[in-house]
């Protein structure tokens, strides 16, 4: 793999620092200088194809008065598309999951368009960053590595091994707490789009709270609850989860119709499929990753310059599901895909673990901190399944943050695609921070419905 120069000479100089340890004073005083506040690269690349980071708001990307989110680059045209016959001119700028998708399927291809740096956050969490980057260790724990004395912030901004950038991605600034509309949809073997799911969920990210404090942050850092309103089969279900840093004491509730009662997942991690994608993702894949990471030995490759969906709002503006969802993969004419900087992760398996994919690659959009592709290979080192997730620049929160997010099975043909907003009117809208009670089993059980 072709590392970005500058990269590579940070890789091997932190190979020599302390093991999860936080970097010093005078390290962390590029986060003013040559990295932007959440630590990357200020500069754009040398050809100007990534033009420098300035922190400006992108106008235009809210929510409209009809309930629909705004794209801020509505009259851009693609500068080229990518597909089988120009493939090889690009290889060394595109994944092996995306190089797998385009080799698999004749008329999938990606339409890259011009480069736009609009990853942005408050200055309370430029703040927190600033000090996470000296406070924050690595420690282990019993669902393994987890981040100590980071808050409010990005934990790990200048990273130093493949643990940190993943803790970087399930700690990325989405906002305080939002509330919004979706579906996901189901592809058959056989090439047909189910729904799967028509789901309203209430989100808040104690993390970020605004008197949240190391010292007595107890180590939730992501709350959930769902409710299913569709298909008819399914409407009623609810599923409320309390993600923890220590992922060994995180928790997740269902409450189900039938039964009239709720019950507490017994092991929603890992490669265990997810009952709301009718087991086609595991739970290890939502957003790309998610979950515990013991079970793995995570390698900081490096950083490199990739394709890779971004600013994708593009995805929300046609008015209806079945004009986003192609034959069997998102139409390509509702993708936008940039070349952007990443930082590439690589997942072993440790020996004596299980999972049904023994090797895994991430691609993490160093200005978000967000994994936005990723290929899982099976035990024959082939490439099995290629998760993805599409950011959308929202000027209303401030972020770029993925919205929809799925999985595509080489294998088995079947795909899963969540968070589609296309007939939906409430699209990842910013909201005071929920109360904890809001995120209880006694609370999902006494809203039931059926």
């Amino acid at each position: 793999m072709n590392l970005h120069p500058m990269a590579a000479a940070l890789v091997v100089a932190l190979m020599a620092a302390p093991a999860m340890a936080g970097v010093t004073a005078e390290e962390a005083a590029q986060l003013k200088s040559t990295l932007t506040p959440m630590g990357a690269e200020r500069a754009g690349n040398k050809d100007g194809t990534i033009p420098a980071w300035t922190g400006a708001a992108t106008a235009k990307s809210g929510i409209t008065s009809d309930g629909r989110r705004q794209d801020p680059f509505t009259d851009e045209k693609p500068l080229f598309s990518i597909d089988a016959k120009s493939m090889a001119q690009h290889a060394a700028r595109l994944t092996d999951g995306t190089k797998a998708m385009i080799q698999k399927y004749p008329d999938f291809r990606i339409d890259v368009y011009k480069t736009h740096r609009t990853a942005i956050a408050p200055q309370a969490v430029y703040d927190a960053t600033a000090r996470n980057a000296i406070s924050a260790s690595l420690i282990d724990g019993e669902a393994g590595p987890q981040p100590k004395g980071a808050i409010g912030g990005v934990p790990f901004p200048l990273p130093k091994s493949g643990a940190e950038v993943m803790w970087n991605h399930k700690l990325a600034w989405r906002g305080t707490a939002w509330n919004w509309e979706f579906r996901g949809y189901q592809l058959s073997a056989d090439g047909r789009w189910v729904l799967a799911g028509d789901s309203a969920n209430d989100t808040t990210m104690p993390y970020y709270a605004k008197d949240a404090s190391a010292e007595k942050f107890a180590g939730e850092y992501w709350m959930v609850r769902s409710l299913t309103r569709g298909p008819a089969i399914r409407a009623g279900e609810a599923i409320t989860g309390r993600l923890n840093l220590d992922e060994s004491k995180t928790s997740s509730w269902v409450y189900l119709t039938g039964q009239r009662r709720v019950r507490k997942l017994p092991n929603a991690c890992c490669d265990t499929p997810t009952p709301f994608s009718a087991g086609i993702t595991s739970f290890d894949e939502v957003e790309v990753f998610a979950t515990r990471l013991d079970r793995f030995d995570w390698k900081l490759v490096g950083k490199k310059e990739v394709f890779i969906p971004y600013n994708s709002n593009r995805t929300h503006t046609p008015a209806k599901d079945a004009d986003v969802l192609g034959s069997r993969f998102l139409s390509p004419d509702h993708v936008r895909w940039e070349l952007h900087r990443v930082w590439v992760v690589e997942a072993t398996l440790k020996p004596g673990q299980r999972h049904t994919s023994p090797k895994s690659r991430y691609y993490i959009d160093e200005d978000s901190w967000q994994a936005v592709l990723a290929e899982r290979y099976d035990a024959n080192g082939q490439v099995a399944r290629v998760p993805f997730g599409l950011p959308t620049v929202m000027s209303d929160v401030p972020a770029t943050a993925i919205v929809t997010w799925g999985v595509y099975d080489l294998t088995s043909g079947a795909s899963y695609i969540n968070g589609l907003l296309n007939e939906r009117r409430t699209p990842y809208k910013p909201m005071p921070a929920y109360k904890d009670v809001v995120f209880t089993p006694d609370a999902m059980a006494g809203e039931g419905v059926r």
